[in-house]
């Protein structure tokens, strides 16, 4: 998935099989390209494996340590175990990207009520900021988005340590709002051939997503 942002800077999604094949790390390594530029990131996510987030803070360890800083780490508020894997990058002074989590989890891995899920993901965006971590906030709960930019500025926490991510043409009056006010917000949108099949399995395996869509593509 490519980041289309108000602010010049490039991310792209990796998508890695790391359940079956061994080379995931040097995969990762090869799709690192220095000629991108400075400001251009790259976050590492898999889908459709029960170890994925466990495999997914792993290699963010592993390219951390390796020197590749533009490779970040995406973080499900929604897992128990992510205060466990946020613990284990903040030495490494991490760029994060913190999500609620849109997959349907058994009860016994993940929180099931909004309420549990919302305060575990500002519980983990306030460690990573106290810890050193850049913080990607992507979220379109705008009373959530309120309550992390709260905590960034009692705290005096630099705008530069952290940005807002939204899909594009969900809430943009928000996002514009938000831009106005001073913060750097991304935009983002699935491109290429897999952009139909990400969208369906979200929409397939929560259907609570799909009314999620409905209201705030409606919502300014």
């Amino acid at each position: 998935m490519v980041a289309m942002a108000f602010s010049p800077w490039l991310g792209q999604r990796l998508h890695v099989a790391t359940h079956d094949d061994d080379h995931a790390e040097q995969r990762i390594r090869d799709r690192v390209q220095p000629e991108v530029g400075e400001r251009a990131e790259e976050r590492v996510e898999e889908e459709d494996h029960p170890d994925a987030p466990g495999r997914r803070a792993d290699l963010g360890i592993a390219m951390r340590e390796a020197g590749h800083d533009r490779v970040g780490t995406v973080l499900q508020a929604y897992l128990f175990r992510t205060d466990q894997d946020l613990e284990s990058l903040l030495p490494l002074a991490p760029n994060l990207r913190f999500v609620k989590g849109a997959y349907l989890e058994p009860p016994d891995i993940a929180y099931a009520d909004k309420a549990d899920v919302d305060e575990a993901y500002l519980r983990l965006v306030e460690t990573a900021l106290r810890g050193g971590a850049y913080a990607a906030i992507a979220t379109h709960d705008e009373a959530l988005i309120e309550r992390c930019l709260a905590f960034a500025e009692r705290e005096g926490i630099g705008r530069d340590r952290f940005e807002l991510q939204m899909l594009f043409g969900v809430r943009p009056a928000l996002q514009l709002d938000l831009v106005r006010r001073g913060y750097k917000v991304l935009t983002a949108t699935p491109y290429g051939p897999e952009w139909y099949p990400y969208l369906m399995r979200r929409l397939a395996e929560r259907p609570a997503n799909l009314g999620f869509f409905a209201r705030n593509l409606v919502r300014r």
